[in-house]
């Protein structure tokens, strides 16, 4: 260093918040500030995938605001990219990312009929209000140029508004004009969305170009503050089912503290009934309830946390997702009701009825708030003496067994797809089967499987008539490792320790 004589200032490299990069697809769709960037219309933010890596991207690319009631996707954001909860090597909590957004929200055609009007009230040249429904763009200052007579930016900490004047002026209060944006005009069916013949895709059928523009399989899919409609959760159940003909998905949904006639649902009794009657069943989703709420009292739909914590478990695990989200701490620190609730919540033995309905929820276990059952929707428990008992699936008692079976099909395509349309030998057909029976391997030795997994190339389905059309079929027989849902210890007392009086 030469010598200085002064005061000096140096721009070093930024410092971020560590996000941990997992390499499973978590989704999400719903509503963006993208009001707040400058140029939107022509960045192509609405109806598309989008790859948000950490806040820097959030800001950046489609704008944050703490409006989550109208902006739904901005709590994703906050979950992935500002989480609270102490990350140390021991434990998976901490900031975990990229993910994927589909933002459906058009400020071209999501707006206020009329233009506010608003005066700003300037001190040393800048003038500064809080809006995060203003559509930037459209703010203007009549006689005034932007970039001739000033500024426009926005500050997404404060969640404001700031102009800066280049010139001098006579009065230090202008008036300003701005349309809103106003995202009751987004409905079910917008979520829902749409594909058309010329190529255009809405909503959830966005969702069909993640993996033509990313290269990126959908592995989790979530929706907070609409899949609590059944029309959207059925719909995400679907579009998960085959994605782009080939790709498994998981469903993470919400069941909602209040009905669609505006009645409550604040005890156990009332969201297992609501579950059960809207159809929130399938076992490729979970579903959640309550919502949670964290230190500084923001508000939580549980399918986010539970879908940021699906992320770092299976981070932890090298992306194979053997291990449950469940008993995993979350940044929370108590149940949620609703605004007007004086409900105090519950503990983890009233949330076991929850859980043996298919419901996963939070609870306060060991010192943290964590989340709380393995199961998937479909999932129902019957002791022996139930009069009627439904039968499911045995893959659909955990959400882990699901998941792994999603991640051995998608595996598959991925490392196979390259293969087709050139020629099968038979000893292609051997070197199939090798590769895939060590993968199976791979997954017994980390605990993923258990038993001895197998791949066949059988002849009951691979009839001759199927080889000569270049079809060929391989059979897959596993068994998931079980998470430890209990575990019990049985004491009994006994009179012999009394001999110890009696022994020499």
């Amino acid at each position: 260093m030469g010598y200085k004589h002064g005061a000096y200032g140096e721009i070093t490299e930024s410092k971020v918040t560590e996000i941990k990069q997992a390499n499973v697809v978590a989704a999400y769709i719903g509503t963006a500030p993208i009001n707040l960037i400058r140029g939107y219309a022509e960045l192509d933010l609405v109806n598309m995938p989008l790859k948000i890596s950490n806040m820097n991207d959030v800001t950046s690319k489609v704008g944050f605001s703490e409006d989550w009631e109208k902006f739904t996707l901005c709590e994703t954001f906050k979950q992935h990219f500002d989480n609270s909860v102490s990350d140390t090597e021991e434990d998976i909590t901490g900031n975990v990312g990229p993910i994927y957004i589909v933002n459906i929200l058009n400020p071209d055609t999501c707006k206020s009929s009329e233009k506010t009007t608003k005066a700003l009230v300037f001190t040393n040249k800048r003038a500064e209000f809080k809006c995060s429904d203003i559509i930037l763009d459209t703010l203007a200052i009549e006689d005034k140029v932007e970039g001739v007579d000033y500024t426009l930016e926005y500050n997404f900490k404060k969640g404001s508004v700031i102009v800066n004047l280049l010139k001098d002026i006579e009065s230090p209060t202008v008036s300003c004009t701005f349309n809103t944006v106003d995202t009751s005009r987004i409905t079910k069916n917008d979520v829902i969305g749409s594909q058309t013949e010329e190529g255009e895709y809405t909503g959830l059928y966005a969702l069909k170009l993640l993996y033509q523009y990313h290269n990126a399989i959908l592995n989790i899919l979530a929706a907070p503050g609409w899949s609590h409609i059944p029309e959207v959760y059925k719909a995400m159940v679907s579009i998960t089912q085959k994605l782009n003909g080939h790709w498994d998905g998981f469903v993470n949904a919400d069941i909602p503290l209040e009905d669609e006639k505006g009645s409550k649902i604040n005890t156990i009794a009332k969201a297992i009934e609501w579950k059960s009657e809207n159809g929130y069943n399938y076992e490729n989703s979970k579903v959640y309830w309550p919502k949670i709420q964290d230190s500084d009292g923001r508000v939580y739909h549980i399918s986010t946390s539970a879908t940021a914590t699906m992320l770092r478990t299976d981070l932890k695990n090298n992306g194979v997702p053997f291990e449950s989200p469940s008993n995993k701490e979350i940044m929370a620190t108590k149940q949620y009701f609703g605004a007007d609730s004086n409900s105090r919540g519950f503990d983890q033995e009233t949330a076991n009825k929850l859980n043996e309905n298919g419901i996963t929820t939070a609870c306060f276990w060991n010192g943290a708030w964590v989340l709380w059952g393995p199961h998937t929707a479909a999932y129902k428990y019957h002791d022996e003496t139930d009069a009627e008992q439904v039968e499911i699936d045995a893959r659909a008692i955990f959400d882990v067994n699901l998941r792994m079976l999603m991640y051995i099909t998608n595996s598959f395509q991925v490392d196979h797809g390259t293969e087709i349309d050139s020629p099968m030998t038979p000893q292609d057909k051997d070197t199939v089967l090798n590769f895939e029976k060590q993968k199976l391997d791979n997954l017994c030795g980390i605990g993923a499987l258990i038993g001895t997994p197998t791949i066949e190339f059988l002849e009951v389905n691979n009839p001759t008539t199927n080889l000569m059309n270049g079809d060929f079929v391989w059979n897959f027989a596993v068994t998931n490792t079980p998470p430890c849902k209990s575990e019990t210890a049985r004491i009994c007392y006994t009179d012999e320790g009394f001999s110890a009086f009696f022994s020499e």
